[in-house]
């Protein structure tokens, strides 16, 4: 069963969302606040596939709840609503752990096609059935069964969207790749936002993997292009 946490203070837009999700075969737990939603989440051991967070809420704003959530949990998908279309609401929402931003008014298509979009994912997190394997690079190892990465030994925990972004550099190594392939292997063909996910979650991985973000070693910007891994 796919498992959606939803938390919306506004009743007519909650409404529009469970109607959809319930349509699609999700099991839905909806919640007004996100105080609320930090409860459930908790009571429920953390056991939800997606979190879908409004970002204006009222007393714990979604940005909070996101940060506890993303902090329990690397492997849950985030997914924030807001009316906002400023680019610093998204590019928050993102570096605090979000998967992806969807922007309201929205319609019903867009929202089954970004939930399922981390719902698998997520899926390939919780039920990888293939020998585990792991891929070297320099002083990165990646295991694409338990889809973890470690750093000189130590664990680097990763949001699967950052894992899969991980997997794509560290299987093509010294390959320039523009943003737009990476979108498109990483968010899949379909997707319906923007190109700058890349670039927002490329910056939050720089500050997980590399020794220093600001000069990084491994990552490194193609300018006018896209990026590039070296171990």
């Amino acid at each position: 069963m796919k498992r959606i946490l939803i938390a919306e203070d506004e009743d007519v837009i909650r409404d529009f969302i469970v109607i959809n999700m319930r349509r699609a075969g999700y099991e839905v737990t909806d919640v007004d606040s996100g105080q609320r939603a930090l409860e459930v989440f908790s009571e429920n051991a953390g056991n939800f596939d997606i979190v879908l967070l409004d970002v204006m809420m009222p007393g714990v704003d979604g940005f909070e709840v996101c940060k506890q959530i993303r902090a329990a949990s690397p492997s849950i998908g985030i997914i924030m609503l807001s009316a906002k279309t400023q680019e610093m609401d998204k590019v928050s929402g993102l570096m605090l752990g979000a998967d992806d931003y969807i922007a309201k008014p929205f319609s019903p298509t867009e929202l089954l096609a970004r939930v399922d979009a981390v719902h698998r994912r997520v899926s390939m997190a919780q039920g990888g059935t293939a020998p585990s394997s792991d891929i070297i690079s320099g002083e990165f190892v990646l295991n694409t069964k338990s889809r973890s990465l470690t750093k000189r030994g130590r664990q680097v925990d990763l949001t699967q969207m950052e894992f899969q972004i991980m997997e794509f550099f560290i299987s093509h190594p010294n390959v320039a790749m523009d943003r737009t392939e990476i979108l498109t292997h990483v968010w899949g063909e379909d997707y319906y936002g923007d190109v700058k996910i890349v670039d927002v979650n490329i910056r939050r991985l720089r500050m997980k993997i590399e020794d220093d973000a600001s000069k990084p070693k491994h990552i490194l910007t193609i300018w006018g292009y896209g990026y590039k891994w070296v171990d």
